[in-house]
C-alpha cells in the first residue's frame, strides 16, 4: 500500500471520526469520546496537509501543462516551477508519514522506568547515575514530572537501582526507545593507570497500567511486610512498613519501602508489578509479531545491547539503527531528543515499508 493510498484511508477514518464523536451513543461514553478525541486531534493534522498535498497537486499539474507549451520562455518558467512544487510536495509527503501510522495507544500513556547498575561494580553504578540524571533533565525539558518510587544508593555517589515514575503527555510513546543495555566505556575515577574500562546499565521503561488491562487476583498474590532499611541495614523505622509482594503464577517479586507507610508502600508496589506484568504480556504478543517481522528498533528484548557512550572519543551511538553523535557531553545533560527523534523516524520508516508488502 503507497502513501496515497495509506492517506485516502486516513482521510476516510477521519471523516468516519467525526460522526462518531456526534453519535448520541458516543457521547453517553466518556472513555469513548476522550479515545475519540486524540484520535481527532492526530487526524485533524493530516486533513490539513491533504488539503495543501492537494492544492500542491492541482499547481503541479498546471504547471507541467504550461511546461508544454510552444512559448519557451513561458515553458522554462513552468519547468522550474514543476520543479520547485516537486520538491515541496515531496517535503510534505515525508511529513505526513508519521501521522498516517495509527499510534500505539499505549504510547499516551505515563511511564515507570527502571535503572539498574549492571557489569562493572562501582563504575556501573555510577553511571546508572549518570543515566538517572540524564534522563531527569531530559524530562525536565520536556516540562513533564518525575516521582520517585524506590531509589537505591551504591557507593561513590552511584546508584544501584532507581525505580521512577514519568508523569506526561505521551511519555510512554517518548521513553519507550529507552529499553535495553546501555553500555559506557570510560576511564573510572577510581582508575590510577588510566585504562578505559567498560560497564553497563540496563534500563526498562513499562506503560503505566491501568485496572481494566489485566485482572490481578488476590489468591495470586503473596504480601510480606518487614521493616525499612537504609544503606548499611540500619533501621529506618520501628515499624514494619516495607512491604515485598510477590505475584504467584509469574513469580515476579516487587519490593517498596520509600515511602512512610505500609499502606503507600503497597499501593507503589502494586503499581509497579502491574506495570511489569502488563509488559510482559506485551513483549509476548511483540515476540509473536516479530516472527512474522522482525523490528530494526523493537524494544521487546530487554538484554539487547542498544547503545554505548564512549567518554575517551566523546562518542554516543545507538547500534539499532547506527546512529552517531560525537556531542556526549550535551547527551548526558539531558539533550537525547535527537536520538530518539531518529528512532521514531526509523520506526515509522519500518512500519510504513511494512504497510507496502
Amino acid at each position: 500500500m503507497g502513501l496515497r493510498d495509506l492517506l485516502a484511508d486516513a482521510l476516510n477514518r477521519a471523516a468516519a471520526v467525526e460522526r462518531e464523536r456526534v453519535d448520541p451513543k458516543t457521547v453517553r461514553d466518556a472513555r469513548l469520546m476522550a479515545s475519540l478525541g486524540r484520535e481527532h486531534q492526530r487526524l485533524s493534522l493530516v486533513v490539513e496537509r491533504a488539503a495543501a498535498l492537494h492544492k500542491l497537486d492541482d499547481e503541479c499539474v498546471a504547471a507541467r501543462e504550461l511546461a508544454a507549451s510552444d512559448d519557451p520562455e513561458m515553458a522554462a518558467e513552468a519547468a522550474a516551477e514543476v520543479s520547485r512544487l516537486t520538491v515541496t510536495i515531496a517535503e510534505l509527503e515525508e511529513g505526513l508519514k508519521p501521522l498516517l501510522i495509527p499510534r500505539d495507544p499505549l504510547d499516551e500513556r505515563n511511564c515507570i522506568v527502571e535503572i539498574r547498575a549492571g557489569t562493572g561494580g562501582d563504575e556501573a553504578a555510577l553511571f546508572a547515575a549518570d543515566l538517572w540524571r540524564m534522563y531527569t533533565r531530559y524530562i525536565e525539558r520536556l516540562g513533564w514530572k518525575v516521582e520517585i518510587m524506590s531509589l537505591s544508593d551504591g557507593t561513590l555517589g552511584g546508584v544501584k537501582e532507581v525505580v521512577f515514575k514519568v508523569v506526561g503527555s505521551s511519555a510512554f510513546g517518548e521513553m519507550r526507545w529507552e529499553s535495553g543495555v546501555h553500555r559506557v566505556q570510560r576511564v573510572p575515577a577510581t582508575e590510577a593507570a588510566g585504562r578505559i574500562h567498560t560497564s553497563a546499565a540496563t534500563v526498562a521503561v513499562l506503560p503505566e497500567a491501568e485496572e481494566i488491562d489485566l485482572k490481578i487476583e488476590d489468591k495470586d498474590l503473596r504480601i510480606d511486610v518487614f521493616r525499612s532499611s537504609g544503606p548499611g541495614g540500619q533501621s529506618v523505622n520501628t515499624t514494619d512498613s516495607a512491604v515485598r509482594i510477590t505475584h504467584l503464577p509469574t513469580g515476579v517479586v516487587v519490593s517498596q519501602q520509600d515511602q512512610k507507610s505500609q499502606l503507600q508502600n503497597k499501593l507503589k508496589a502494586m503499581e509497579v508489578l502491574r506495570a511489569r506484568l502488563l509488559d510482559a504480556k506485551l513483549a509476548e504478543q511483540e515476540a509473536e509479531r516479530s516472527r512474522m517481522r522482525r523490528s530494526q528498533v523493537s524494544t521487546g528484548d530487554r538484554s539487547a545491547k542498544i547503545r554505548t557512550y564512549n567518554f575517551p572519543q566523546s562518542r554516543v551511538t545507538d547500534h539499532r539503527i547506527g546512529f552517531t553523535t560525537h556531542n556526549l557531553t550535551a547527551v548526558m545533560n539531558g539533550e537525547i531528543a535527537p536520538l530518539i527523534e531518529a528512532l521514531k523516524l526509523a520506526d515509522t520508516e519500518e512500519k510504513l515499508r511494512g504497510e507496502h508488502e
